[in-house]
């Protein structure tokens, strides 16, 4: 007898309530991240999409499941976006979502049912491949030009002093290849009866790791202090009266000694080429603090026609030479790809009018004998650039921001974040100074410094900075984790080739074999018995 529609519960054998749970199961992760914080949860939130893909009666369901899920994360973490891309998020979204297909072939044919129930081998290995698998989407997605790695799964661990020492030895994939293990671990715990020993054995390997780290990696050696100031204007309309508000802030410094006054991104909304009268207001303000200004300028230049996101120094005498063009833009934000075909965008949404220009190399600043690397916003997200500047000889990396756009969203505190991070990674202090958003500061460990400023906050607030020498290991070793994620899955690759070209000989011998058998007797009868050997 049919059941009448109205008495029906939902299933996850109908793919539509499937696919929700999919995009639900992926969203949770976002959690993790600031501004709920809920940093514990990183080490299971994976798992209810893990045991969804595991249960996929197809490869085929699995991929798609994988590929909702990726979705669904993606959505989650970049919701403060929808503002600036509305309708765009979800096409975007389900365009990176898709680099986690390989994720649920994977996680199916390692812990689904089909070939056969899941032993000990096959969850050892989901706990090597699933997190290879995991990192993979996160290294491609961070292209810039797909939006960058902003909420990277170890970023969520920012606050959490031994994953902070992890991050220095392999970077933030260490961390987020090491969560997804922990996840993966957690998965077959709950639903492999018969891997359930690999799965402890797992979970006690990741601990190692992390006791070991923190017990014997080095530390970053101390080497003296520095005093710098971060001026946060707030929300201000019109570029002249956030210029002066900035130099009102400012004044209140003299007598303080810093070293250095860090204003925030598009703090200066004027070429100062062509603007003399704002620059000799801003030399002059030098020299009544006794410190150089890295003030930053969002404005088109006279001589280049194009605008540009730059950090400039200006000392005593006026701009020192020192100018830093940001080098990766925001898409949507700072421009639009392919603005020819998109460029309808800025009537549903609050993305560019106008394309930014952006600089071709990073640069090292000299204020006395301090040496500092400038980064501008969506720059922290990426660790190539802070551990470049690093090995530059940087001691001290500074990044200008504005969450203007974004006040009372996820950003702000997410941004901050990031810093801790590229503190740790590199074993230099950083500086994250913003125009409106929540400014920090962080020693070489990755340790908040002073007080955070809030995104309600205007002020101009002195730090004392702990400097720091030495390379950290992430510095000299580089991108080790990605590398061995890709090794690990060549090898799987290579491992799955060799054991589907024994079975195909197999199969093909087995053939002969029996033709031979069918024809062995005479008028096409089998014979039973062998012939002669």
């Amino acid at each position: 007898m049919r059941v009448p529609a109205r008495g029906r519960r939902p299933s996850l054998s109908s793919p539509w309530w499937r696919g929700g749970a999919a995009l639900v199961s992926g969203a949770v992760a976002a959690l993790t991240f600031p501004a709920p914080s809920l940093w514990w949860l990183a080490y299971v939130a994976l798992v209810p999409l893990i045991l969804l893909i595991r249960g996929a009666a197809t490869p085929g369901r699995a991929v798609l499941d994988g590929w909702l899920g990726g979705t669904g994360f993606m959505i989650a973490v970049h919701q403060w976006l929808i503002p600036n891309l509305t309708v765009f998020i979800i096409p975007i979204g389900a365009l990176l979502g898709a680099l986690w297909i390989p994720f649920g072939w994977l996680t199916r044919r390692l812990l689904g049912q089909a070939p056969g129930t899941p032993g000990p081998g096959r969850a050892l290995a989901a706990v090597l491949l699933l997190p290879s698998a995991w990192l993979m989407a996160e290294v491609v997605r961070s292209w810039q030009y797909l939006g960058g790695p902003w909420g990277l799964l170890g970023a969520s661990q920012w606050q959490v002093r031994p994953a902070l020492r992890l991050a220095s030895v392999g970077g933030v994939w260490l961390l987020s290849f090491l969560v997804v293990a922990v996840n993966t671990a957690v998965a077959a715990l709950v639903a492999l009866p018969r891997a359930r020993a690999v799965a402890v054995a797992s979970l006690l390997a990741v601990a190692l790791v992390v006791w070991g780290v923190w017990s014997w990696a080095p530390l970053p050696p101390r080497a003296g202090s520095v005093r710098i100031a971060i001026v946060q204007t707030g929300v201000i309309n019109g570029p002249l009266a956030r210029f002066n508000e900035g130099v009102q802030l400012t004044r209140r410094l003299v007598g303080l000694h810093p070293d250095l006054v860090v204003w925030g991104e598009s703090s200066v909304g004027f070429d100062l080429s062509v603007h003399p009268e704002l620059t000799a207001r801003l030399a002059a303000l030098s020299r009544q603090v006794g410190a150089d200004l890295l003030v930053n300028v969002d404005a088109e230049r006279a001589d280049q026609r194009g605008i540009y996101k730059t950090s400039v120094l200006v000392g005593p005498q006026g701009p020192t030479g020192d100018r830093y063009d940001k080098m990766r833009l925001v898409p949507f934000g700072e421009y639009i790809p392919f603005r020819s075909v998109l460029g309808w965008a800025t009537k549903v949404g609050r993305a560019a009018n106008v394309n930014r220009h952006r600089g071709t190399r990073q640069v090292i600043m000299d204020v006395g004998p301090l040496r500092v690397g400038p980064l501008i916003c969506f720059e922290t997200a990426f660790p190539d650039m802070s551990r470049h500047l690093a090995s530059m000889g940087a001691q001290v990396l500074v990044a200008q921001s504005s969450t203007s756009t974004f006040q009372g969203s996820w950003a702000p505190e997410q941004h901050a974040s990031l810093a801790a991070l590229r503190a740790a990674e590199t074993w230099r202090p950083m500086v994250h100074a913003t125009l409106t958003g929540i400014s920090a500061v962080y020693d070489a460990e990755g340790r908040q410094v002073g007080p955070r400023i809030g995104t309600s906050t205007v002020t101009a607030q002195m730090y004392t900075v702990p400097l720091s020498g030495g390379q950290s290991p992430y510095e000299r070793h580089g991108d080790w984790v990605i590398r061995a994620a890709i090794g690990l899955l060549l090898a799987a690759g290579a491992c799955e080739g060799v054991r589907a070209g024994v079975a195909a000989r197999r199969r093909r011998s087995g053939d002969g074999t029996g033709g031979a058998e069918a024809v062995g007797g005479q008028g096409g009868v089998r014979s039973p018995v062998p012939g002669p050997r």
